[in-house]
């Protein structure tokens, strides 16, 4: 068999099985065994698989795949704002959508020097490597999972980054961080309704449920994060969230009772309002 057949044969499979992107799946699983990216498959697709370890491996990564495990988990790695990081059982894949309050966190810092900023829920430290990357700050990032750490001390190391990574439960560790020492608090935290779990896709299954329920009305991370640390930030520092649909408004309320104004919110590519920044107002 050659490498471009069993290209074919895998774009095949995930066809059949009703998978969205085929293609790229297939392309991204060649990459992974064979070493092979596209122009490599088209240049030297013909050649014949020599080594049957690595047919085998393909064919069990495609089995995998089929029974809905993340491609992202297969492959070890998924990159985010152009930063590659290494995923797995026990953290949460990074998305898209995570760009949105990432970006509306750059501008917030845009033109500031020496500033600070913690990462709450940190997870594979996507958001910190990125603002540490794109705004220059200085970043602290809280995860309590040990998995999930992990993969956050990993992608550190990956990155030759400077990031800060602290392993403590993100409504305890509070008390060890200065008030009037942060000029940004940043979060993705879980935000799915807990009700709404069972229903998500097989793939976000095998995500950590702990990294997604954010209880019976998917605010409660929303509401015990920002009157335990709005203290810790300095005079105009702000916290910026990411937001599950249709939950703007009641977060923006939260914010405004804390004494949180300029309250912006960001849209995704569907119209979702998916973040949201407000300033602590000095008194």
């Amino acid at each position: 068999m050659t490498v471009s057949e069993a290209y074919r044969k895998t774009k095949d499979n995930l066809t059949k099985a009703g998978f969205e992107a085929p293609a790229f799946e297939a392309l991204c699983l060649i990459e992974k065994v064979f070493g092979f990216n596209r122009l490599l498959l088209i240049t030297k697709g013909e050649e014949t698989i020599a080594s049957e370890k690595k047919l085998t491996a393909l064919t069990e990564l495609t089995e995998k795949r089929l029974k809905h495990e993340p491609l992202q988990y297969l492959l070890g790695k998924w990159s985010f704002m152009g930063i590659d990081l290494l995923v797995g059982e026990g953290v949460l894949i990074p998305r898209d959508d995570t760009e949105v309050v990432t970006s509306l966190c750059i501008d917030f810092l845009s033109g500031k020097e020496n500033t600070a900023v913690a990462d709450l829920c940190a997870g594979s430290g996507a958001i910190s490597l990125a603002l540490e990357k794109y705004a220059g700050c200085k970043v602290t990032a809280v995860e309590l999972s040990e998995k999930a750490f992990s993969y956050l001390t990993q992608n550190i190391e990956l990155n030759n980054s400077a990031v800060n990574a602290l392993n403590g439960d993100i409504f305890e560790c509070h008390t060890s961080v200065a008030d009037n020492s942060l000029d940004l608090i940043v979060s993705n935290p879980p935000y799915i309704k807990s009700g709404d779990l069972a229903g998500l896709q097989e793939e976000v299954h095998h995500e950590p449920q702990m990294a997604l329920d954010g209880g019976e009305s998917g605010l409660d991370f929303y509401r015990r994060i920002v009157p335990l640390w709005k203290t810790k930030l300095k005079p105009g520092g702000a916290i910026a969230f990411e937001l599950g649909e249709g939950q703007y408004d009641e977060v923006s309320r939260i914010l405004a009772d804390n004494g949180f104004g300029g309250i912006t919110e960001s849209i995704d590519f569907g119209g979702v309002q998916r973040a949201i920044i407000g300033t602590l107002l000095q008194k």
